[in-house]
C-alpha cells in the first residue's frame, strides 16, 4: 500500500509537470474522455471524491474489464476505475459495488429492476449509416449480445437494433460485439451526456 501511495505521488507530479509543459493534442483527449464508469458509479462530480483508489472493483471483476487511470486526464482522476466497452464491456455482474468499501460504486442487487433503476454508465447510440442492418444485411450481433433483450434494445425488421433510452444501462456489450469497424453502435457516457446537458442549459 505505501509503494502504491508512492507511485500515485509521484505520478500526480509527473502528471502536473507534463500539463504544464506539454499540452496534449485536442483530439487525444477527446478520445480518451468517452469511458465508462463501473456500474453503480456516483455522479462524477463526486466520485473522484468518494473513490479511495483501493482496486477492489478491478479485483473482484470477472471479466477483467476494469481499468485504472494513469495522469492522461489529469490527477483527479488518477487511479480511478474506468471501462472502455469497446477493449472489454461490462457483463453487468455486480461484484465491485458489493467490495466498494466507500459508496464510489453502490451495491445494486443482480436483478433486473435494480439494475433498471440504479446503472446508468451510459446510453447506446445506432449509428445507422454504419450498422449493416439498416444497409439491407440482417445482422442483430448487438441485439443477441445484449443481457437486457427487449428492455434495453429490441430487434426491428432486417434485425435493425432500436435502443431504448429508458432503459440502457451502458454496459457496453453491443459496442465490444459489432462487426464493424468503426462500430455502429456506441456507448455515450453519462457523465459525457451530463456535461452535454449543463452546457446546453
Amino acid at each position: 500500500m505505501h509503494r502504491r501511495t508512492f507511485l500515485r505521488e509521484l505520478l500526480s507530479a509527473a502528471a502536473a509537470t507534463v500539463s504544464l509543459a506539454v499540452p496534449l493534442p485536442s483530439a487525444a483527449v477527446t478520445a480518451s474522455q468517452r469511458f465508462l464508469r463501473p456500474p453503480g458509479a456516483a455522479p462524477e462530480a463526486d466520485f473522484a471524491a468518494l473513490c479511495i483508489r483501493c482496486g477492489q472493483c478491478a479485483e473482484v471483476c470477472p471479466n477483467r474489464c476494469i481499468n485504472f487511470f494513469g495522469g492522461e486526464l489529469g490527477v483527479a482522476k488518477l487511479d480511478t476505475p474506468y471501462i472502455v466497452p469497446r477493449e472489454q464491456a461490462c457483463i453487468l455482474c455486480m461484484k465491485c459495488g458489493e467490495v466498494c468499501p466507500t459508496d464510489a460504486l453502490r451495491a445494486i442487487p443482480r436483478e433486473l429492476d435494480a439494475i433498471l433503476a440504479g446503472v446508468r454508465m451510459g446510453t447506446a447510440r445506432v449509428d445507422e449509416s454504419l450498422c449493416l442492418s439498416y444497409q439491407g444485411k440482417t445482422c442483430g450481433v448487438c441485439y443477441r449480445a445484449c443481457p437486457l433483450q427487449d428492455v434495453a434494445i429490441r430487434a426491428g425488421r432486417l434485425e435493425q437494433p432500436i435502443v431504448s433510452a429508458e432503459h440502457c444501462v451502458g454496459c457496453g456489450l453491443c459496442e465490444r460485439s459489432c462487426i464493424q469497424m468503426p462500430q455502429a453502435i456506441r456507448v455515450i457516457p453519462d457523465q459525457q451526456r451530463a456535461s452535454t446537458r449543463q452546457v446546453a442549459a
